[in-house]
């Protein structure tokens, strides 16, 4: 059992480890470099959702004013938003990532 910040427990299934994946044939450099692609994959996808979660946040705010409003503004929230979602999803984020970083290894263990 895990607790999560916002108090629920949650079980985390225990995964099959099989003898040699197809990451662990690879030797040395080339696999730390598997390694940081599918973790480069799994926080790009996490960038995507949490993109899309902000969004939404950011659609109902008025931004009329004397400084506010105009197409530039739309068009630079949405930059503003994904960079929000890059740099969440960079710190930490909230735990996608690391799932599907261990999906990722697990497809590419059951292909060899």
């Amino acid at each position: 059992m895990v607790e999560n910040l916002s108090g629920f427990t949650t079980t985390v299934a225990a995964t099959r480890t099989p003898t040699q994946s197809p990451v662990d044939k690879v030797e040395g450099s080339e696999k730390s470099a598997v390694d940081s692609a599918a973790m480069k994959a799994a926080q790009e996808f996490e960038s995507v959702f949490l993109n899309t979660l902000l969004e939404g946040m950011f659609a109902g705010l008025k931004t009329d004013g004397p400084f506010g409003g105009g197409s530039s503004e739309k068009t630079y929230r949405s930059m503003l938003v994904g960079e929000y979602a890059k740099e969440i999803s960079r710190s930490g984020g909230v735990g996608i990532a690391d799932h599907v970083y261990r999906e990722i290894l697990s497809l590419q263990e059951s292909r060899s």
